[in-house]
């Protein structure tokens, strides 16, 4: 089995994820850890529900080594959930619910997950899984009621923390492992942003997503409070901040452009915050530009892939004139750029990002040729993770985004592949040829249009073309219309030509 090893960081200090809520369970007390909608869980308390669960996976028999499901909204339950299965020293695998029903069954069959926590709003879907065991995770805490409490397992650095699903159509979607190294050393990232254990963040994007645990895990090691939305709703998000008077915030840009177009905006007191966190997608600069004007405290963009390695931050406020950009560098990374046949390029040239940094995922979960297809080594033999993104590094240090080698487009904060959206309009037996590519969007920054040849003699319109391949399609990644033409561009060796696709929709 293939694994990326990170560099050795000088003088670190491993922090164990469990044992940290425990010691902040006992430290803060009565001071909020969670608050969710109504709901507003203590310290003291979090600490001791985390640890009733704990020990009913142990007596349950789970431990490390073994993998448990959940597939859930956000809610008080599933953040407990989330962190008892690592306390215990297993893995969590928080299952992506925009999945479709043949996805989510690839990716517990791929995980080797018995025990799946489901919430009453999924569980129609989860019921339909094959698992040893499902327990309803609204009912957690009377699950784990009749267990004695336990603390948290001991780890090592190299164990394994998650695993998070890519949610793919086609195949087995690819499982990225996390160890307690990874988590640990994220910790330190965040913290360099200035968050302390004073502070509120908040969060409203999936617990399966990267981009919510980025901010959640090192708010809850620090001792801080996390406030949980269910699901985003602009309003709701102001209505909150004014209200909780939180510090801090991770989004992706699409919130951001609809917080920006809330008519209600500049009528509640978000003075509170200090800073927001913006990542999954580039941010516009225009979009940076009326965030800084309208939004007190700064904003900061956090580039990356959920595989790790590559790692940039954008200080908007002190960098106004690298709106264009992604950021810098981080602490500790080294980014390189390469050309097609894997030849590192001088600075400042354009072609594929590669990085190397202090959190790099272990690997694919039993995807070792997927994991190989990452890796670019150096002539000391330092393992670089390949993004896809196309780009070159100014003389500033400064990462600018280009293209995406990858076909590959970020749709409300998710990654689409075109290819799997090409697959699903192919079963349609009206369908001879397909291509999808991405359009802008003010309601998602970039959504996917489909392009479709007939067949001849075919009675299938366009209409019912889009509705067959939307049932089949996660809700992340449904089309956005359907365009019916004679023939696709072709290059000379039958290369569809997206570039002449794309063309009208991205002028510039």
């Amino acid at each position: 089995m293939m694994y990326f090893n990170p560099p050795v960081v000088d003088r670190e200090k491993f922090l164990n994820f469990g044992a940290a809520l425990q010691d902040n369970a006992a430290k803060h007390g009565q001071k909020p850890a969670l608050i969710v909608e109504d709901r507003t869980i203590s310290w003291a308390e979090f600490g001791a529900i985390v640890a009733q669960v704990t020990g009913k996976l142990r007596a349950q028999g789970v431990g490390q080594g073994d993998t448990v499901a959940s597939l859930s909204e956000n809610s008080v339950e599933h953040v407990v959930l989330y962190c008892a299965v690592v306390a215990s020293g297993a893995c969590i695998v928080p299952l992506p619910f925009s999945a479709t029903p043949e996805a989510l069954a690839l990716m517990m069959a791929d995980s080797n997950a018995e025990l799946l926590f489901v919430s009453s709003a999924h569980a129609d879907t989860g019921r339909g899984l094959s698992v040893k065991q499902i327990v309803d995770l609204d009912r957690l805490m009377a699950w784990a009621a009749d267990a004695a409490p336990a603390g948290p397992a001991q780890v090592n650095p190299d164990d394994l923390f998650n695993i998070i699903y890519s949610s793919g159509t086609t195949g087995t979607p690819k499982g990225i492992i996390h160890d307690h190294r990874f988590r640990s050393r994220q910790l330190n990232r965040i913290t360099n942003f200035g968050l302390t254990e004073a502070d509120r963040l908040v969060i409203s994007t999936p617990i399966y997503s990267n981009t919510t645990l980025f901010g959640m895990l090192p708010t809850l090691s620090l001792g801080a409070t996390v406030i949980v939305m269910p699901k985003f709703n602009a309003a709701e998000f102001l209505k909150l901040s004014a209200d909780l008077k939180p510090t801090h915030a991770v989004l992706v840009p699409v919130q951001l452009m609809r917080l920006m177009a809330e008519p209600t905006f500049n009528d509640y007191d978000l003075t509170s915050y200090r800073c927001k966190f913006s990542t999954s997608a580039p941010l516009p600069g225009t979009l940076i530009g009326q965030v800084m004007e309208r939004w007190p405290g700064n904003l900061i963009e956090v580039y990356g892939m959920t595989e790790g390695g590559i790692s940039t931050a954008l200080n908007c406020e002190a960098f106004p004139e690298k709106w264009d950009t992604v950021g810098r560098l981080g602490e500790g990374v080294d980014m390189r750029v390469i050309d097609d046949q894997g030849k590192e390029l001088p600075k400042g040239a354009f072609g594929e990002l590669i990085g190397r940094s202090a959190s790099m995922m272990r690997n694919y979960h039993n995807a070792p040729e997927k994991t190989l297809e990452l890796l670019w080594t150096d002539e000391n033999g330092n393992q670089f993770i390949r993004s896809g993104d196309m780009g070159r590094i100014d003389e500033d240090g400064f990462v600018h985004l280009m293209d995406r080698k990858k076909d590959m487009f970020i749709s409300g904060g998710f990654n689409i592949y075109a290819a799997d959206l090409e697959a699903v309009l192919r079963q349609h037996g009206d369908v001879a040829d397909a291509a999808v590519i991405a359009i802008p969007s003010d309601a998602w920054g970039e959504t996917p249009l489909g392009f479709v040849v007939l067949r001849a003699g075919a009675t299938a319109d366009a209409q019912q073309v889009l509705e067959f391949a939307n049932a089949k399609l996660g809700k992340t990644q449904r089309l956005s219309n359907i365009i019916l033409l004679d023939d696709l561009p072709r290059s000379e060796i039958g290369k569809i030509l997206k570039k002449d696709l794309r063309g009208p929709y991205w002028p510039d």
